[in-house]
């Protein structure tokens, strides 16, 4: 054996396994920052920590969420208020419940459920069980939710009674247990509840998974499992982009199906907030439950940020009543350069804008100072986080420079549960969009590389186009496909929604954007509509788009 080689190797481990530690010595600083992590004494920290050596880190959450704030509101919804120590004793008592019924460690918990205390209340519970828990999209048709519950393994069915029909044939050996409903009965969670023992469940013999699906925007969706983190990167991240503090107030607007919905509440219950949430989404509501509660945190998609934004440009004078909302955190779908800047003078510099998705987690956060400079960008890559763009060939691309963006980090997805995977290199996970960085090293979306066309001889994203578009002041919004052209080989086609009582043609439209962008980027037909179709987290369908039947406008 070669001693020098053998103490280099030893040296380059050692170095590695410092700069490990320091990273997480950094997060672990950034989260002690927040108030997630303060002095407890010792025997509410005893319990603490045998709540996460029983259950893990979600299960445990519930645990320690009890001990640390009590009687403090966990949850606000059309119910009105949930305690952390109610949200404990509910999802033990609702894992006793299915324990008794059968359920084993590893078995699937699907729930099909909007935003509320019982959806909460399961997954806790399946974390207490050592379940695969695996969230279903309430967007979703009656026979893709059944296929997708089947596939990915459902042992116990939790829904909403609205979704009864859809369920149909759904029969799972562990039951079908009703979350929010109506009217009562034996099979609903409360039931549950009441009539089981809340004393803790047993440590279960696995620990929990959880299966967030793919949005299935532009084909099925998929099944992305993920074990607990091994990293506070996911948290220390955040943290180091955004200033969520504990014990305050966040207004959960976006589906905790979806894999912002659910980073944000286990993020609030971890801070000791209150989340208030709703079932469906009202602008106007929502802007009276801001003040109502006092949020200090907006968790959003672009289109709910766009309608929350017309209501307040339209009835109320700017930041009424909203002086202490500090976050606006909106992901899920892109934000436009105009909404940017509508947003900010409507609600002040309190946006913060995430690039990431089910997959790949996290990349880069713009923030505030960044969407001034840049209104367009999805801001710098967060600590713990790499953010590579490269060529076809695998090569790092300099500044200015557009393509395929790949992302590494440690909260990465495993493969999907269907079986295949997202394109890997060096470790890192292709995103599915073009971009490029400034020299300042923000990041710029420049399309989905799925969606480029090649429009005589050239590289043609819609995204631009759609932004362009967006920028009209008659524009509401505006999404394009990839069409057939004799001309060019392939052209976009735009479907555009005007905002009420403006008046445009097609002709003013092609006009537009020949004196902005290059002929070929003109769009060979547009197509007026009222809206445009849209999944709940707010993601334009695109196949639904493809297979729209209207005539171009004259």
């Amino acid at each position: 054996m070669d001693v020098r080689l053998d103490t280099k190797s030893l040296l380059g481990g050692a170095a590695k396994l410092a700069e490990r530690f320091g990273e997480e010595a950094y997060f672990a600083g950034l989260c002690l920052r927040s108030g997630m992590v303060e002095p407890q004494l010792p025997h509410r920290l005893a319990q603490m920590l045998r709540g996460f050596e029983r259950y893990g880190l979600l299960g445990g959450a519930a645990v320690s969420g009890a001990v640390r704030f009590g009687d403090r509101p966990a949850i606000v919804d059309e119910r009105g208020e949930l305690s952390y120590k109610q949200l404990d004793e509910h999802s033990g008592a609702l894992a006793n419940a299915w324990r008794e019924r059968g359920l084993k460690p590893g078995e699937g918990v699907a729930i099909l459920a909007r935003n509320h205390r019982g959806f909460l209340e399961a997954v806790f519970a399946g974390a207490k069980c050592g379940a695969q828990v695996v969230l279903l999209n309430t967007s979703f048709a009656g026979p893709q939710i059944r296929d997708v519950a089947l596939r990915e393994g459902t042992d116990l069915l939790v829904y909403d009674d609205e979704y009864a029909d859809a369920l149909t044939g759904v029969d799972p050996p562990r039951g079908r247990w009703r979350a929010w409903t109506d009217n009562a009965g034996d099979d609903t969670l409360d039931a549950l509840i009441e009539g089981t023992t809340r004393a803790a469940p047993p440590k279960p013999r696995a620990p929990t998974r959880i299966t967030i699906l793919t949005s299935g925007t532009t084909g099925s969706p998929k099944g992305a499992p993920r074990g607990e983190p091994r990293s506070l990167s996911l948290l220390g991240g955040l943290f180091s982009k955004v200033p969520f503090r504990a014990k305050e107030v966040t207004e959960l607007c976006v589906p905790m199906f979806h894999a912002l919905g659910f980073m944000q509440a286990l993020v609030g219950i971890s801070l000791g907030s209150t989340l208030v949430v709703r079932r469906r989404f009202d602008p106007e509501q929502t802007v009276a439950s801001l003040q109502e509660h006092q949020a200090t945190a907006l968790v959003a998609v672009p289109v709910m940020l766009q309608r929350m934004v017309d209501l307040r440009e339209q009835v109320l004078a700017e930041r009424q009543g909203l002086d202490q909302l500090r976050i606006i955190f909106v992901s899920g779908s892109a934000l436009s350069p105009s909404l940017a800047r509508r947003a900010t003078r409507v609600f002040g510099p309190v946006i913060y804008n995430l690039y990431g998705s089910t997959e790949v987690a996290y990349a880069t956060i713009a923030t505030p100072d960044d969407l001034e400079a840049a209104p367009g960008t999805v801001g710098k890559v967060v600590r713990g986080s790499v953010v590579k763009v490269l060529d076809e060939d695998g090569n790092e691309l300099p500044t200015g420079q557009s393509g395929r963006i790949f992302v590494g980090n440690a909260s990465q997805f495993e493969g999907y549960t269907g079986g295949g995977d997202k394109e890997r290199v060096r470790g890192l996970m292709a995103s599915g969009d073009v971009g490029h960085f400034d020299e300042e090293g923000r990041l710029f979306i420049d399309g989905r590389d799925d969606e480029m066309i090649v429009s005589g001889g050239e590289n043609v994203f819609p995204a631009e186009v759609e932004e362009l578009l967006g920028e009209h002041e008659a524009i509401e919004e505006a999404a394009a496909i990839g069409v057939e052209d004799e001309e060019f080989g392939q052209r976009l086609k735009a479907f555009v929604v005007l905002r009420d009582g403006a008046e445009l043609t097609e002709g003013e439209i092609k006009d537009y954007v020949r004196d902005n962008l290059a002929r070929y980027k003109v769009p060979r037909e547009v197509v007026f509509v009222d809206s445009l179709p849209r999944n709940q987290t707010g993601k334009v369908l695109k196949r639904e788009l493809a297979e729209t039947d209207a005539p171009a406008a004259d």
